[in-house]
């Protein structure tokens, strides 16, 4: 049963993938291949790896992306985003992944080289959004390129027509994929979808399912960009803050019944944030039925 009391019905034929952010230390690299190597075998459409505030973790982003073409069967997509460098040097950047044999981007703006909630100043002689980021890898090679959406509107956007045409913007110049910012109530995504629609949109939108234990961590993160976390949920946690096995099975199951209801919906593409822990992922795609076996058997890839 989930925390509302439904129940959730085990599905496959879903596609999933996978993010990750680069290790910071020997220990969090060894956590973070362990997770690959458990998640390989459900065949993700891909895995992305994320920059760090600022653009902070460049270096091990990259170094992370080319290990996974070397000693992995699966697809990596590379996080690139427009903060604290030039235009040439991102373009560097994307030539690089091309050369290493990588062929998909996750086109972001970036956070503000100060930290979430400082103003953002592009740099100068820099890409200045997303948008303009989509173009200069289009420039460069045939990627594919994934981009990022707020179904609940970007804090910093005045309002949705705004977040709207900024996307129809990003597919203009070439992305092919928009990913959602984390969520927990299906009418948030479907809104958005259908706000999308209306406005002509019709590449893939993947909601991004956040698989975070720790709920006052969770709250931090929504504080920063602004998601909503329904009553339901805060009751669903309520005196766990000492029972980390149990808000895992909490977090396993509402991420599963949240996809459930999406895939009622229509939705069969999903992008789970898994803060480098393979468990919680593992767990949620078993509740849905997703398989290494399952999928082999329905050519599911």
């Amino acid at each position: 049963m989930s925390a509302d009391g439904s129940t959730i019905q085990a599905r496959n034929g879903l596609n999933v993938s996978f993010e990750f952010f680069p290790p910071k230390t020997e220990a969090m690299e060894e956590t973070l291949w362990e997770s690959i190597s458990r998640l390989e075998p459900l065949s993700p459409n891909f895995v992305s790896v994320t920059y760090g505030a600022g653009g902070s973790t460049r270096d091990r982003t990259h170094r992370t992306v080319r290990r996974i073409v070397r000693e992995t069967g699966i697809r990596p997509a590379a996080h690139l985003t427009c903060v604290s460098a030039t235009r040439d040097e991102i373009d560097d950047v994307i030539r690089d992944y091309w050369s290493a044999g990588i062929r998909h981007i996750v086109a972001l703006r970036g956070d503000p080289p100060d930290g979430i909630g400082e103003a953002y100043t592009p740099h100068p002689g820099g890409y200045a959004n997303a948008a303009e980021l989509a173009a200069g890898i289009r420039k460069i090679g045939d990627f594919e390129i994934s981009v990022g959406c707020y179904p609940e509107k970007h804090p910093e956007s005045r309002d949705f027509d705004y977040d709207i045409d900024l996307l129809k913007q990003k597919i203009d110049n070439g992305a092919t994929r928009a990913i959602t910012q984390f969520f927990f109530e299906p009418d948030v995504y479907f809104r958005f979808r259908e706000r999308a629609e209306r406005a002509g949109i019709t590449i893939p939108i993947v909601p991004g399912i956040m698989l975070q234990a720790n709920f006052n961590g969770l709250k931090r993160m929504a504080g920063l960009c602004g998601a909503s976390l329904p009553a339901w949920l805060h009751e669903a946690y309520d005196g766990l803050d000492e029972d980390a096995g149990t808000r895992k099975l909490v977090t396993a199951h509402v991420a599963a019944k949240l996809c459930s209801k999406l895939q009622a919906g229509g939705v069969d593409n999903f992008h789970f944030y898994t803060l480098n822990r393979a468990e919680l992922a593992l767990s949620t795609c078993q509740l849905l039925g997703v398989k290494a076996e399952q999928r082999e058997a329905v050519g599911v890839a």
